[in-house]
């Protein structure tokens, strides 16, 4: 998951939920995938949007049968009919993505997250994965190669894909951290074997960049964009690719001005004082080193500006929900294996349960301060 800095994370700190436009699903026996195979160039998100996915509804909707105050609960259930992006972060979830799929219409467009790296928050402890340092053979054979059987059934199913947040940018800035060094080839031949292998033509990639407070410091933006691109040509350069992500789980406004650290003794160091500045520095250095320059931005958690020191719980193809708001980002409990002291800030929020799991008061909190209010 993501930090402000290259460094992990804080459960959540006070944000609110930035609504994109509702995904309609429509009742069921109106929705069809489309009549023939389907390929995807130029923006994947014209004309379609993105398909509510029923995991994050089910929370959601379980989230508001559990809240006394009913109208808060009217305005959480409408959070369930957002396009939210389904997190594959462990393999027992691969077994979830047909059933997801099968509903998908031909207006829409599923969307998923691919996060199971071996070493997986090389620089963090929240949201460690399953796979260890060293087993790659099982993230290609078990995970990736499952995952590419099942998309291959829905080649009328139009697909949007992030791949593995967090797992680059750590390379770049966290290389003197000793698991990130141990994780490093397996993050690059991990990810250029899932760019490869889910090169289909129904499917858009995006490869995770951080965000402008990660990679956008000027000492990071020219190497954050050439290990980028030097994986993406690793994989052969696929097609599929349209170019990266970003703000993924993170807090980061998408024009605020004056920018994020502008009242910050380093903010003279980081010309990414928001995500569109970010994304207009880091685009032409992708370019230029071979790799496609194009960006979706996580929006979901970003709706109160300014948030800069921690986050917890043109060139942009879309505004997405890209973390589930709700899902936490790392447990507060400081005796859990996988807690992260960033998790036990004073303005992380607490208590939060580990990472992924639902963190009920944190979610009628996102909803309460929804910008514009659901």
């Amino acid at each position: 998951m993501k930090g402000i800095y290259s460094v992990a994370l804080a459960s959540a700190i006070t944000g609110a939920l930035a609504a994109p436009t509702p995904a309609d699903n429509g009742p069921l026996a109106a929705r069809a995938a489309c009549s023939s195979p389907v390929t995807l160039t130029g923006n994947p998100f014209t004309g379609r949007k993105i398909y509510a996915n029923k995991f994050y509804a089910d929370e959601v909707n379980k989230a508001a049968a559990a809240m006394t105050d009913s109208t808060l609960a009217a305005a959480a259930k409408k959070v369930a009919d957002v396009g939210t992006y389904f997190w594959i972060d462990t393999r027992a979830k691969i077994a979830m993505i047909e059933d997801e799929l099968k509903n998908v219409s031909c207006d829409q467009i599923a969307a998923f997250v691919i996060y199971d790296l071996p070493g997986r928050d090389c620089a963090a402890k929240a949201s460690n994965g399953e796979l260890a340092v060293g087993q790659l053979d099982v993230y290609k054979t078990e995970y990736i190669d499952p995952i590419v059987a099942i998309f291959k059934k829905y080649p009328n199913t139009a697909i949007s894909l992030i791949i593995e947040p967090d797992s680059l940018p750590n390379l770049v800035t966290n290389a003197n951290v000793q698991a990130c060094q141990q994780s490093a080839s397996g993050y690059r031949d991990g990810v250029a074997y899932a760019l490869k292998q889910l090169n289909l033509p129904n499917i858009a990639m995006y490869i995770d960049a951080g965000h402008g407070g990660w990679l956008g410091w000027d000492d990071n933006i020219k190497p954050g964009a050439k290990e980028l691109a030097t994986v993406y040509k690793a994989a052969g350069s696929p097609k599929q690719v349209r170019g990266i992500s970003t703000n993924i789980a993170g807090w980061n406004a998408w024009d605020l001005s004056p920018g994020e650290f502008a009242n910050s003794a380093d903010g003279k160091y980081n010309k990414a004082q928001n995500e569109k500045l970010y994304i207009g520095l880091i685009s032409p250095e992708l370019v230029k080193n071979g790799m496609p320059g194009q960006a979706i931005v996580d929006t979901g958690r970003n709706g109160v500006t300014g948030l800069r020191a921690e986050w917890g719980d043109c060139l942009v193809d879309s505004f997405v929900w890209g973390k589930p708001g709700g899902e936490s980002d790392g447990t507060s409990d400081s005796s859990a294996t996988r807690y992260d002291s960033f998790c036990g800030k004073s303005d992380a929020y607490k208590p939060s349960p580990e990472a992924g799991q639902w963190n009920q008061a944190y979610f009628e909190m996102l909803v309460k301060n929804a910008k514009p209010a659901f």
